[in-house]
């Protein structure tokens, strides 16, 4: 008699179907245990983060911006998420540029990257710290500086690379000739991350209406970047949901799955690394040869914090594959590639890797136009399954957590 067990979600649907070759046959001993996957990636407010400088002259040896002069910020980002800076008026007691918040918006109601002039989105602040005429302390909350157009001091263009998903910002002191005439300090920029498609900081620098904090004053007063920058990029990291997760019991040594070094077989794996979507490879693998039991877990994106199980069968000479997109990602995903051989308990995550499915160009992660995360589809490539090696990705055990027990 020959089992096949298909569980979707957090309801188990068992399909049993039997040969009549001999009734009489002796079934193996089956065992029950339960498959954990855990999302254990620690929630940031940022994506990407980092300061900025000036040239400064011979005469300003500090590095600053100063009129006529310019800077490049480049970024990664994805549909819905926003740019927030900061950086001192100069020639003030305690202003500062910035927008906004939740910061500068990087693509439009319809999805498309905002391009060109967008200075008119630049505010300057009064951080309510200090005197404007003096520089006496005062304990006043942060409020917008009136009679100023921060926009003819400061220009910003922007610049896309639709491919790469990737911003370049130019920021160009314009202030040079008017009453208001300054150098910009040095200053830190950042995205934010989102979940569930929202930021998750909609006020990442500052509160308007609100007392000031230590590193934005720092800034205003002074032009010290240094408190946001090491705040911010304590602050900053790859974060990511997790898809529901196939899970199957087979016979054999061959991973039903995929096999590194060799192409998408096809049959569904694809669509559960660009979208999440188990469904396909689930059908594909239901009644595929040496195939015992396939199981999904979980009906939405898996996000930090949070856990999905799933009760599993398995006899003595059956093994174990399983995978779960990186949602994150334009085609990534966690899996074993070599069997779990059935039985086995415990912290299994040490077996699971971070697998490239070769089937979609690559972008940031977490901040990607053509990610499914933000609405997208990946470009196109045709290439062989490989694991992920970058360094600038938290490793494995810092996103995922499995075990079987």
């Amino acid at each position: 008699m020959k089992k096949v067990v298909l569980g979707f979600s957090a309801t188990l649907l068992l399909l049993a179907s039997c040969n009549n070759d001999d009734d009489n046959t002796a079934m193996p001993e089956t065992q029950e245990s339960t498959l954990t996957i855990e999302n254990v990636v620690e929630a940031r407010d940022f994506v990407q983060s980092g300061a900025f400088f000036g040239e400064g002259s011979e005469e300003v040896e500090a590095p600053v911006v100063l009129p006529g002069q310019s800077i490049q910020l480049k970024f990664n980002a994805g549909n819905g998420q926003a740019l927030m800076f900061a950086t001192m008026y100069g020639s003030s007691k305690d202003w500062f540029f910035a927008p906004e918040n939740p910061g500068i918006a990087l693509y439009d109601d319809s999805g498309s990257a905002i391009t060109g002039d967008v200075s008119s989105k630049i505010r300057l602040w009064n951080n309510g710290t200090k005197d404007d005429s003096t520089g006496d302390p005062e304990n006043n909350p942060v409020a917008m500086v009136s009679g100023v157009n921060a926009p003819a001091l400061m220009k910003l263009d922007l610049a896309y690379d639709a491919m790469a998903s990737e911003f370049t910002l130019t920021l160009t002191n314009t202030s040079g000739g008017t009453d208001n005439e300054t150098p910009f300090s040095p200053g830190v920029w950042a995205v934010s991350n989102v979940l569930g498609g929202e930021l998750l900081n909609p006020m990442p620098f500052y509160v308007e209406g609100e007392h000031s904090n230590p590193e934005i004053t720092a800034i205003a007063e002074g032009g010290n970047n240094e408190p946001l920058a090491v705040k911010t990029e304590e602050n900053t990291g790859i974060i990511t949901g997790l898809s529901p997760a196939i899970v199957v019991v087979y016979q054999g040594n061959e991973n039903p799955l995929f096999r590194t070094g060799e192409k998408d077989y096809g049959m569904g794996l694809k669509e559960l690394a660009q979208k999440g979507d188990i469904s396909g490879l689930m059908e594909a693998l239901q009644n595929a040869e040496g195939i015992e039991a396939v199981y999904g877990v979980g009906e939405a994106p898996l996000p930090p914090g949070e856990e999905i199980s799933i009760q599993i069968e398995t006899t003595p000479d059956t093994k174990i594959a399983y995978a779960t997109m990186f949602g994150y990602s334009n085609d990534w995903f966690y899996a074993n590639s070599q069997g779990i051989a059935a039985g086995t308990t415990g912290d299994i995550t040490a077996q699971t890797g971070l697998f490239d499915n070769g089937t979609g160009v690559d972008q940031y992660p977490g901040a990607g136009n053509n990610q499914a995360a933000f609405g997208g589809t990946p470009e196109t490539e045709d290439k062989g399954i490989t694991e992920v090696d970058a360094g600038y990705l938290p490793p494995v055990s810092d996103v995922i957590r499995v075990t079987i027990n």
